[in-house]
């Protein structure tokens, strides 16, 4: 296998690091201790300084305004932005956004395309995925009580979501719904598109999460639908066909995840190493002397470099055979690189000390908004059982065959 990494792409990643690491990583004090809508004026410059110097929309094809990179190259990218908490946002590749952009470009009308998709990728406007409900497993994706009943030329949407995340703010939300409740259940949910001034939607609260409700892009919201009118005309792709859109999305939007999650654990491998060096136990005897700190470096360091590979050969395996033949490989990043980040994080800030709890260091912010990676997108214990199913499924089968 050829693990080169095309001259072209290590120039462009070369001038993203440099960018992260000049501009937004001295953003990151002001980040922490303001409400993210405070930080829009400059996080706008940013973007236009993003846009001027041809690197937006990385993961969309070009002829929507993008890079148009395979996944392999947008996942070494996110790897690059993602050792900044506004790193997928300075570029318009941030969730929920981009899977709403992939969706709208594959099933929306002309008239979504118009209204919704072109101001989203202009940054113009966001978006929000509103799926996750209260009262339902969302590691069941088909199970929801959220419905959408035709009346006239109209859907009524009634029911309740959370973790809408990115809602506040947010001009629209691509509903999961059940149109068609008679179904095969994998054919019961639509996906359709409700602006959030649409009367009968109202957030009702952004979500406290780890002593933090968040605002803006940097929230998860609490939605619900009273009757809630909007036109048969703002159905996503065929009726029913929410469940398979929803998969189509997920498997590359795991391994942006999953690449930023090394990004992130990057960055604290970053952090950790250097403040080891810096920070003296007694005179003349840095940290870093510590052969208990030591191995905590050498682990980080293979856990590392090890989710990498497997990142990256599940993204070659997408772009190559296609999601299906490549769900093993997706389900073992997803479990594997969530708990390899946490596992790097919970390093750098016990190196720390005091200082890693606080939010003088992105640590804790990170240690509290990704902890989430291990449940969102198919929690650990579904992936790990699934993939064992499949993993064990050939040796039943020799066993009724002998």
């Amino acid at each position: 296998m050829d693990f080169s990494i095309p001259e072209s792409t290590q120039e462009m990643l070369g001038r993203i690091r440099n960018f992260v690491e000049t501009e937004l990583y001295p953003l990151e004090s002001e980040f922490l201790e303001k409400k993210f809508r405070d930080m829009l004026p400059v996080l706008a410059e940013k973007r236009q300084m993003v846009r001027d110097m041809g690197l937006w929309l990385p993961q969309i094809e070009k002829e929507h305004g993008g890079l148009g990179l395979s996944l392999l190259e947008h996942g070494l990218v996110s790897a690059e932005l993602g050792k900044s908490p506004v790193g997928n946002y300075a570029f318009n590749c941030q969730a929920p956004d981009s899977g709403n952009m992939e969706i709208l470009i594959k099933f929306g009308s002309p008239e979504h395309h118009e209204k919704y998709l072109k101001p989203l990728l202009a940054g113009e406007i966001r978006s929000c995925f509103s799926m996750t409900e209260p009262d339902f497993p969302g590691s069941n994706p088909t199970w929801m009580g959220t419905t959408a009943e035709k009346d006239g030329d109209d859907y009524v949407i009634n029911g309740k979501k959370w973790f809408t995340s990115s809602a506040d703010g947010a001009t629209f939300a691509v509903v999961m719904a059940v149109t068609n409740p008679e179904a095969h259940r994998h054919m019961r949910a639509s996906q359709i598109l409700v602006p959030l001034d649409t009367p009968g939607m109202t957030l009702t609260a952004n979500t406290p999460c780890m002593g933090h409700r968040g605002d803006d892009w940097t929230s998860h919201g609490e939605i619900t639908y009273e009757n809630c009118r909007v036109p048969q005309s703002n159905l996503l792709g065929p009726e029913g066909g929410g469940f398979m859109m929803a998969q189509e999305r997920l498997g590359p939007g795991r391994i942006h995840h999953c690449m930023r999650w090394i990004g992130i654990a990057e960055r604290a491998f970053d952090l950790m190493c250097a403040y080891a060096a810096k920070r003296e136990v007694a005179p003349g005897r840095p940290l870093g002397t510590q052969q208990i700190i030591q191995a905590w470096i050498s682990e980080s360091r293979v856990q590392i470099n090890a989710a990498r590979l497997m990142v990256l050969h599940a993204a070659w395996m997408i772009d190559n055979v296609g999601q299906k033949d490549a769900r093993n490989e997706v389900s073992m990043i997803k479990f594997n690189t969530a708990n390899m980040m946490m596992d790097v994080l919970d390093r750098a800030i016990q190196v720390h000390g005091g200082l890693g709890i606080t939010d003088y260091t992105p640590l804790a912010f990170f240690w509290r908004h990704e902890r989430a990676g291990r449940i969102y997108d198919g929690a650990d214990e579904v992936h790990k059982v699934s993939l064992a199913k499949r993993l064990l499924q050939p040796y039943m089968d020799n066993l009724e065959q002998g």
